[in-house]
């Protein structure tokens, strides 16, 4: 008998079974609709009273989404009755329109002046990729502004024929854009996100008929909308509900330019690449003194009949350090508040020794953080040591993504997106003895954040269905943790479910958190890959200070921050508060 070959193949079939209701939604369920097989709008007001934590919460708004939950589910079935079925109800609890976990409604306090608050910022904002051979546009410019960013950076350099300004990263191969596209732009986009000012930092490399015609073009672009201060140095910045829809100047005066470039001719070329301030390309600062182009204060100078007038009543925000070094320049001054810029790694060494310093300047002034120069692939740096120590400008790529980025999307999804964010009373108070807060001092427990991970939703319909496993459904696992003061940071991970796109994890995690005004809650989930590295399947980051108690619906974003459309994950948090506050206090995820 002669042998032969045979080919088996097996197929398998990539099922999507939608979940059943998690146990505490069907026991929510039972209880508050009585038993019955319907809930009604005055029984679901009372869970969101009671479970929710909306205190607030009317019976219109109840029945306001039972109308929205029957149209969306069963088109037709507002006629023929108005209150849920469990499916119905756990359709509302997973829908992040309807059940979202923080509030898109602007609800700090917004008299404060302006250097009490944490602004969303952009680095080289003009840049479409990485900092040494991108384009130049103003397209990043404006989805940067409508994602809700408020402080936009453009270096500006003379034109090859010195007669016009460019917007470019100096010293590269980035081409240009010119500046008044990227003014005009701002124009057109500045408040399309929040009516909170823009600021607009000008690293400022131009002689002073440039900086003139700047001027000439600043003024005719934005008229009216402009900020100019009454005085040459205030003593205090105006608040931000004063500044809504107003644009905003920062950047040198022209006198202090135009002596930093008296000196520049002066230094050596190991001098020349200490720069902190202006930000162009070259290495960073190794020792923490004050940048050499800032060596002059403003009182040591002469008079110089070159600088442009006009140009220097526009800055809203003067940049710059006095003389001496890094002690002098943290230096709070009665009669004069400014903005300081110091770069990543020079930050760090700075709160080594100087941390209550930093503190306590930036209860007054503005400070600065920008990437430092080698991060040649526009990527960021952890945002979390400037807002501890009170950094209200921590400048980020946002061309650019990882989850330093991710982390700053987070902090500023707080305060309704408006791109401005209180700072908490504790970087702000100084105590009878005349203490600042420490970031070194080792705190006590505040507050305790459980989270219940329930399950995820979505992929199938964002994914193709090989895009995570070509033999089988995805093996979904879910990453929680704490971004924070260093004491807070963990991360946790759930078990894996195999073969499932919707999987249930149903497992609880507890975080104690010692400054929780500060704390971001991280989801990560990710597909478990036996002989590769895991897949990525979706983030989010979430202000624990923003999170409304009970179940909520979580969306979450790719890479790059943007929002995948169908992803949906079900968690439930409570925060319990130690000592100050009663231990039954909800708070959200």
């Amino acid at each position: 008998m002669g042998s032969y070959r045979m080919c088996v193949c097996f197929t398998r079939k990539f099922k999507v079974t939608e979940a059943a209701p998690p146990p505490d939604v069907k026991d929510a369920f039972k209880k508050y609709a009585e038993g019955g097989p319907h809930m009604t709008a005055e029984q679901l007001h009372r869970f969101l009273r009671d479970v929710q934590g909306q205190g607030g919460a009317t019976v219109a708004e109840a029945e306001g989404i039972v109308q929205q939950v029957l149209q969306k589910r069963h088109h037709v079935a507002k006629f023929r009755r108005h209150s849920l079925t469990l499916d119905d109800f756990h359709h509302y609890l997973f829908s992040a329109d309807l059940n979202p976990p923080i509030d898109d409604k602007v609800h700090h306090d917004m008299t404060a002046p302006l250097s009490h608050y944490f602004i969303y910022t952009g680095h080289n904002s003009y840049l479409t990729g990485n900092q040494l051979s991108s384009d130049c546009s103003d397209v990043p410019i404006i989805k940067a502004l409508k994602r809700g960013v408020r402080v936009v950076e453009l270096d500006i350099w003379p034109n090859s024929e010195k007669d016009d300004v460019h917007v470019l990263h100096g010293r590269t191969l980035t081409t240009p854009v010119a500046l008044i596209k990227c003014l005009k732009s701002i124009k057109e986009h500045a408040f399309s996100a929040s009516p909170c000012p823009v600021v607009i930092t000008l690293e400022d490399h131009l002689t002073p008929d440039l900086q003139a015609k700047v001027a000439e073009m600043v003024t005719q672009t934005f008229g009216k909308m402009l900020f100019c201060p009454e005085s040459e140095c205030l003593k205090e910045f105006p608040t931000l509900e004063d500044l809504k829809y107003w644009i905003i100047i920062s950047t040198k005066p022209p006198k202090e330019y135009l002596e930093a470039q008296s000196n520049k001719g002066k230094m050596s070329n190991s001098q020349k690449e200490k720069d902190s301030d202006d930000d162009v390309w070259g290495k960073e600062p190794t020792e923490l003194t004050a940048d050499p182009e800032d060596e002059k204060t403003d009182s040591d100078a002469s008079e110089n009949n070159q600088e442009a007038p006009l140009y220097k009543r526009l800055i809203g925000i003067h940049a710059g350090k006095p003389k001496g070094g890094l002690k002098e320049a943290l230096k709070v001054e009665l009669d004069k508040v400014r903005r300081l810029s110091l770069s990543e790694q020079a930050l760090e060494k700075a709160t080594m020794s100087h941390g209550t310093d930093v503190v306590r300047f930036t209860q007054q002034n503005f400070l600065r953080i920008y990437p430092k120069g080698t991060r040649f692939n526009s990527s960021n740096y952890k945002p979390l040591i400037g807002w501890m120590h009170g950094a209200q400008m921590v400048a980020f790529n946002m061309q650019g993504y990882g989850r330093s980025l991710w982390l700053m999307h987070g902090m500023f999804r707080s305060n309704g997106c408006c791109g401005y964010v209180k700072k908490p009373d504790f970087l702000m108070n100084v105590d009878p003895d005349g203490r600042v807060f420490d970031p070194k001092v080792k705190l006590a427990v505040k507050k305790t954040l459980k989270v219940k991970v329930y399950m995820g939703d979505g992929w199938h319909l964002d994914f193709k269905q090989t895009h995570f496993d070509l033999y089988s459904p995805p093996d979904f696992y879910t990453r929680v943790g704490i971004a924070g003061v260093p004491a807070d940071e963990i991360m946790k991970k759930t078990k894996k479910k195999e073969d499932n796109w919707t999987p249930v994890w149903d497992e609880e995690f507890t975080f104690p958190l010692t400054v929780p005004e500060l704390a971001l809650f991280r989801v990560e989930v990710h597909e478990y890959d036996m002989s590769e590295k895991d897949d990525f399947a979706g983030q989010t980051c979430l202000p624990v200070s923003e999170l409304k108690p009970g179940i909520r619906a979580v969306p979450l974003f790719d890479r790059k921050g943007e929002k995948l459309n169908s992803i949906t994950g079900m968690p439930v948090w409570k925060n319990h508060v130690k000592k100050s506050l009663k231990a039954n206090a909800a708070m959200p995820l």
